[in-house]
């Protein structure tokens, strides 16, 4: 028989302790943290594993944005990748292209002046994209899209300092004239096709640039008070020397792109332009009168006319032209003061 001892009778009481053979009132919780300890074991590690992996999938998705971004600032800035889908990107993401005096100019507004001239070369014109012109050419259009888009981006900024502002409203009646054409009047989904055609333009992209344009030329004769006074001087001239145009253009004088013209539209059409004046507003002038001072639709500045000759198509007009030249000179000033930047390499005129 083996011999007892206090260590083995201690020993046993201790188990017993630990391990109670049966479950009673007083033992349930003890048996139920043993069972949950248990399952600690396996639930641990499993936390741990998932959220190492939720670190592991952020750091991936971190790195692909990373890439991305770096991928897409090498097509836009060096590679000048103009495709359809960066365009879009551009769009969505207001990415500059340029600065001028502070303000950002939008990659997306380069892109889809740049783009259209790109577009209608490559569907019109005889020139081949790939050919040495043709390269000379785009150059030339990378050129005129990119001071167009600084030229529009500091206009915003003028337009919020002098309270000039544009509305929808605005860019409808603009659109109303234009579909009167020389055979007639057209559809609005004839109007926006024809701007498909030609340049690849959605309605929403033709009605951004042609907002664009409208609050140059309302920006343009808001801070030009210079011109506001020649003009005044002007009508004043034509009543003094029996409203001879080119005697009062060589009165008034001026330089560069502040000089008074005098001339002869010869024939145009009646739904056209000339210079950035609507001509159907010249066919309401009567024959040999000369007419009120006239504004253009865009920078051109102030017209009195005289209409030598018209029928139902055509027009024929004598004019004075009173020029805007404060806007164009307050770019020339910031680019002389190094306050416009430009972020890709685009040859000089």
């Amino acid at each position: 028989m083996k011999k007892l001892t206090l260590k083995s009778v201690l020993k046993g009481r201790k188990k017993s302790e630990e391990s109670p053979s049966r479950i009673t009132n007083e033992t349930v919780a003890e048996h139920r943290e043993k069972i949950l300890a248990g399952g600690r074991r396996f639930k641990y590690p499993i936390q741990y594993a998932r959220h190492k992996l939720v670190i592991n999938a952020l750091m991936i998705v971190v790195a692909s944005v990373v890439v991305l971004a770096l991928l897409g600032w090498w097509q836009l800035y060096f590679v000048q990748n103009s495709s359809t889908f960066l365009y879009r990107v551009t769009r969505i993401i207001p990415v500059p292209v340029a600065s001028v005096d502070g303000e950002s100019v939008p990659f997306g507004d380069y892109l889809v002046k740049y783009r259209g001239s790109e577009y209608y070369m490559s569907k019109y014109s005889e020139e081949k994209l790939d050919s040495a012109d043709g390269k000379k050419q785009l150059d030339h259009f990378k050129r005129v899209a990119l001071n167009s888009a600084i030229a529009d981006a500091y206009a915003q900024k003028l337009a919020r300092i002098n309270n000039v502002t544009i509305n929808d409203k605005d860019v409808d009646a603009v659109i109303d004239l234009q579909r009167n054409t020389a055979n007639g009047r057209i559809t609005e989904e004839t109007f926006y096709a024809s701007s498909r055609m030609l340049y690849d333009w959605s309605p929403d992209d033709y009605r951004s640039q042609l907002s664009r344009s409208i609050l140059r030329s309302r920006v343009a004769f808001a801070i030009d008070k210079t011109a506001v006074e020649r003009e005044t001087k002007a009508a004043t001239l034509l009543g003094e020397n029996n409203n001879d145009f080119r005697l009062v253009a060589s009165l008034m004088g001026g330089e560069g792109n502040a000089k008074v013209q005098a001339g002869v539209s010869g024939p145009v059409d009646i739904t056209g332009t000339f210079g950035g004046l609507q001509v159907s507003e010249v066919a309401k002038v009567p024959k040999g009168t000369v007419s009120s001072v006239l504004l253009t639709s865009t920078d051109g500045g102030y017209y009195y006319v005289r209409v030598l000759d018209k029928n139902e198509k055509q027009i024929n007009f004598e004019y004075l032209h009173i020029p805007l030249a404060e806007f164009a000179n307050q770019l020339a000033r910031l680019k002389a003061d190094g306050k416009i930047h430009e972020y890709i390499a685009v040859p000089k005129e």
